[in-house]
């Protein structure tokens, strides 16, 4: 007698698919890592962007495996970074084109297991996932932000711009990126104070008033930030003037890939510079 397996919850299939999707884009992204650091392993820009990859691929394992240090996901993650002695023990140091080969690997057992989920034959397994999504801690990348109500924007905008990159909507992906690297900016020059940038040539008026590129400048000019902004391109600093529909010329307004991962690598800069203890 043939067993018919038991159907899915559609939002447990949701999830599956879109757990799915960002592993596929997690891989492809770790591809182009490897291909980055292949070309010049010093490269700053390719020493971002492999940081960058391995904190989304450490939110993405520590979400799939509810938390649990004791979970295979979670040991192989954490495996990926060591290597061993002549002796076979472990020791810290791997170099970091092989540590991206290793968690390409991780990602890659992630998709095969999840697969075999998506029949919805096994119960508990299904069961596990939904309970991991649960489990999980927010993210906190942006605790270093002064205004509270900011953070729970920060974190959902940065989401949606990992998600425009895996889905190549790289427009939307630049914007939102920008935008939060404005809000970050504008966030600390607000907490040092007007009297504090009055000696930065800062424009008369509120912050918020001022263009983005000023922001970046006098943020630069009092310390707060070193020149990592220097690498945004022209798209990005006018990401403001771009939107989804035609543009005066009545052409489809276009971001290309390089502008919005440079955006991305910029934003992680200058993160680390606003918390250096990220």
């Amino acid at each position: 007698m043939e067993i018919t397996p038991i159907p899915m919850e559609e939002s447990l299939r949701a999830q599956l698919e879109t757990y799915l999707t960002h592993l596929d884009g997690l891989i492809r992204r770790g591809r182009h890592v490897l291909e980055m650091l292949a070309h010049d392993p010093l490269n700053p820009a390719a020493m971002g962007a492999t940081r960058a990859w391995q904190e989304d691929c450490g939110v993405t394992i520590n979400q799939l495996s509810g938390g649990s240090k004791s979970h295979w996901l979670a040991r192989s993650f954490s495996q990926a970074f060591l290597m061993r002695s002549t002796n076979g023990e472990a020791v810290v140091g791997a170099a970091p084109s092989e540590i991206v080969k290793r968690l390409i690997a991780v990602l890659e057992q992630a998709v095969t297991t999840l697969s075999a989920m998506e029949d919805g034959s096994d119960v508990s397994a299904i069961a596990a996932l939904s309970a991991s999504a649960s489990a999980a801690p927010a993210p906190r990348r942006f605790e270093f932000v002064h205004n509270a109500d900011l953070k729970p924007i920060l974190e959902q905008a940065y989401t949606d711009s990992r998600h425009g990159l895996e889905q190549q909507d790289y427009e939307l992906a630049l914007r939102t990126s920008c935008g939060i690297l404005e809000a970050i900016v504008t966030d600390a020059l607000e907490n040092r104070g007007q009297n504090a940038l009055a000696g930065a040539d800062a424009p008369p008026g509120k912050i918020g008033d001022w263009p983005f590129e000023t922001r970046l400048a006098v943020a630069e000019r009092i310390g707060l930030i070193r020149g990592g902004c220097a690498r945004l391109s022209a798209a990005a600093r006018t990401y403001r003037d771009h939107t989804s529909t035609s543009s005066e010329n009545g052409r489809e307004s276009k971001v290309s890939e390089r502008d919005a991962r440079v955006a991305g690598q910029v934003l992680h800069v200058i993160m680390r510079d606003l918390d250096p203890g990220r």
